[in-house]
């Protein structure tokens, strides 16, 4: 973790009394920061949405508390002052003040936060900070299957610097942004303005460049605090430094996005979908998204079947400008399809062997201009249906409802 951050995590039930499983998580910075954020654009935003958005729009936050298994959203005026009180508690045991704590949850929508399992843990938790702790990594898996953190390291005038970063995100993954969570810290000198536009940049060639089902999240949020502890010259817009902080935040945001793909509920494979020769950047966009939104091309994915014929159908109706006597579809680099046909060239065998792999990539050619846009996209499991079928009536079923 970068200098002069800690972070801690307790167990606190707020799922399951019953369970012991890490919940809660705090993330601190023992130094004043500069900070950024993303956040869903979604209509129905949870409490702790709105409560964050404020807080960072009128100071800098030196504390995020985030707790999994309650999304506390729809959850009325309750909400909100579940929010607020969960704040005021982590700024009495940190010493600092209330407006320097962004609060995030992650888990089930309609359900009241069990406070009563919540409060008695917050000394706990300010007690058990430390300067290298994955344990909050664990504390905001909910569907997950394995924690999700990066690092990296870069020189700005002969000083080290260093960005961490964690995040949880396995079903409900689309723009904006890709349910998710991320949160990253860095030690780097930089000014606001540079911190508020290096995020933006990395968000969209990162998180709004991944999808798994089309739902967007009533939760999203992007977090990034930087405490200036590396003590460089200070990072601004365009000057010394700026190329280098961009591209390393890019970078780790960008490797998060593909283990979040990669870790989608119950999903088998990662495909990343790339269109060029569009006639712009958005009509690139559209073909890109409507294909790796299909459901029955990300059927055939799952199916280890090259089915183009599934793919030129979406391309057809994705509102993007399309002839299909240009357009080529290949499967990780293997013409597929040819001017809008089967191209007799390319055995079959070798089109299945392309698309039974954990990874490929679905290039499309349009052949109408110089537009491209590429995004991360999964298949479509049994399994993944299976795993979403009832959660919120098997929740309600045992009974897991505020204290």
């Amino acid at each position: 973790m970068p200098r002069g951050f800690r972070s801690a995590a307790v167990s606190c039930g707020i799922k399951n009394p019953d369970v012991d499983r890490l919940d809660l998580g705090l993330i601190f910075s023992k130094f004043p920061t500069v900070s950024a954020g993303a956040f869903t654009q979604n209509a129905v935003r949870a409490a702790c949405v709105e409560y964050s958005v404020r807080n960072l729009a009128k100071a800098e936050p030196r504390a995020i508390v985030v707790n999994s298994g309650n999304a506390n959203a729809c959850t009325g005026p309750s909400g909100m002052r579940d929010v607020r009180l969960t704040a005021r508690e982590v700024a009495k045991n940190l010493g600092i003040l209330q407006r320097e704590v962004l609060v995030c949850s992650t888990g089930i929508i309609g359900m009241e936060m069990p406070m009563d399992r919540i409060l008695p843990n917050m000394p706990d938790l300010a007690e058990k900070l430390k300067r290298a702790d994955e344990d909050v990594t664990r504390a905001i898996m909910t569907s997950d299957t394995k924690p999700k953190s990066v690092a990296a390291k870069f020189k700005v005038g002969g000083k080290e610097i260093r960005i961490g970063a964690i995040a949880k995100g396995a079903g409900m993954i689309n723009p904006n942004m890709a349910t998710m969570l991320c949160f990253v810290t860095t030690d780097a000198h930089v000014s606001k303005s540079e911190i508020q536009s290096a995020t933006r940049e990395a968000v969209e060639d990162s998180f709004n460049r991944i999808t798994i089902d089309g739902d967007t999240s009533t939760n999203d949020s992007v977090i990034v605090m930087a405490n200036h502890r590396a003590e460089n010259r200070m990072i601004t817009k365009g000057g010394a430094g700026s190329g280098l902080f961009r591209q390393a935040l890019s970078e780790v945001m960008l490797r998060l996005a593909r283990k979040m793909v990669s870790d989608g509920e119950r999903v088998t494979k990662l495909v990343t979908v790339c269109v060029r020769g569009a006639r712009s950047k958005s009509d690139a966009e559209k073909v890109a998204r409507t294909v790796a939104h299909s459901s029955l091309v990300k059927c055939s994915w799952n199916g280890n079947d090259p089915n183009w014929g599934r793919v030129i159908h979406a391309i057809g109706y994705s509102g993007a400008r399309v002839r299909e006597e240009t357009v080529d579809i290949y499967f990780d680099g293997l013409l597929a399809a040819q001017n809008g046909m089967t191209a007799k060239k390319t055995p079959l065998k070798e089109l299945v062997k392309a698309v039974s792999g954990p990874e490929f990539t679905v290039g499309i050619d349009l052949h109408l201009g110089k537009g491209e846009y590429s995004l991360y996209t999964a298949d479509l499991s049994p399994e993944y249906v299976e795993f979403n079928r009832e959660e919120y009536a098997a929740a309600k079923q045992k009974g897991l409802k505020s204290g």
